[in-house]
């Protein structure tokens, strides 16, 4: 079993609004809402790949319980901690003739110390039957940057598989832990590292500096793949897999479908390359729907025929 934690949690509301124009009154030809937040965006490729899995953290409010119904209704078992202030809704217009999209995120809700004692204390019971958990996504308000190193290294030291996907201080600090993998895009690791990623060489550089800092395997995403270091057999191995050109629908969620079917493969003993070509695939298929965390296992194996994984050798 998996266990995701998401404690910034979010009813998503995408809207596709054909040819988007800021001042202008438009009517959405679709709406999509559905629980979100990245934690839960990854629980929900799990359970497409069949995968049992628990999805909890903090829902608060109205929201809060929207939330929950719209996992119930989808079929993801979820035990969430229920908050006093407001969970928080986001919004994702969708302009399919630019292939632009434009994302709201609202702050999202306070909480509290008690709450935050709360949830640990659910983790610790969910986890005694995980074999990974995935802590993904920002930190409400009031809750200290050191959350996630704090709990990664209590879990870590009872023999569960902690990845981490997130930005910024929370995940810098995250790392002290040595988390068994660290998830994040281009952006973000730029942040890690102090500089902008251009070529091979960088990408390169930046997998080892992020190992540097704790992570026992790294991804970084990217809308045509990821570049990965991993660690098998006191090895240390480095890839870059290329994904199949495509025109996406919607590039939202595309790195959490990816996490999800790498853990899934890596708890299967598949073999790192092979693993890789699953992953980049499910992230690519993910891009052809909107809604994160969704995509067609089957259209996803389809274009790992279609993924190129080439290891790469470090820089000296």
């Amino acid at each position: 079993m998996i266990v995701t934690v998401t404690l910034n949690t979010a009813l998503d509301r995408s809207l596709t609004v054909p040819t988007l124009q800021l001042g202008q009154r438009h009517r959405a030809s679709e709406v999509l809402t559905l629980a979100g937040g990245k934690g839960i965006n990854v629980a929900r490729a799990l359970k497409r790949l069949d995968v049992p899995v628990v999805a909890t953290g903090l829902a608060g409010g109205r929201t809060g319980t929207r939330i929950v119904e719209e996992l119930t209704a989808e079929a993801i078992l979820n035990d969430f901690v229920r908050i006093r202030d407001e969970s928080r809704t986001s919004t994702l217009v969708v302009d399919p003739t630019s292939g632009r999209q434009t994302e709201i995120n609202e702050w999202g809700p306070k909480v509290t110390e008690t709450e935050l004692g709360t949830l640990m204390d659910k983790l610790r019971y969910l986890s005694r039957g995980a074999d990974s958990v995935v802590f993904a996504g920002s930190l409400p308000r009031g809750v200290s940057e050191t959350f996630y190193a704090e709990a990664a290294r209590e879990l870590g030291r009872r023999g569960i598989r902690v990845a981490l996907d997130a930005e910024g201080e929370p995940l810098r600090l995250g790392l002290d832990a040595e988390p068994w993998l660290v998830s994040p895009n281009q952006h973000e690791a730029e942040q890690l590292v102090g500089q902008e990623l251009f070529d091979d060489e960088d990408f390169l550089m930046a997998l080892d500096a992020i190992a540097e800092l704790g992570a026992r395997n790294v991804h970084i995403t990217l809308e045509d793949g990821c570049f990965a270091l991993v660690r098998e057999e006191r090895q240390v191995r480095r890839y870059r897999a290329i994904v199949p050109r495509l025109e996406p629908v919607s590039v939202v969620g595309a790195g959490d479908a990816l996490l999800a079917q790498w853990i899934t493969a890596m708890l299967e003993g598949t073999p790192v390359e092979d693993a890789l070509r699953l992953a980049a695939a499910a992230g690519a298929a993910s891009v052809l729907e909107v809604g994160a965390g969704r995509f067609d296992p089957a259209e996803a194996r389809r274009l790992a025929a279609a993924v190129e994984v080439h290891e790469l050798q470090a820089v000296s």
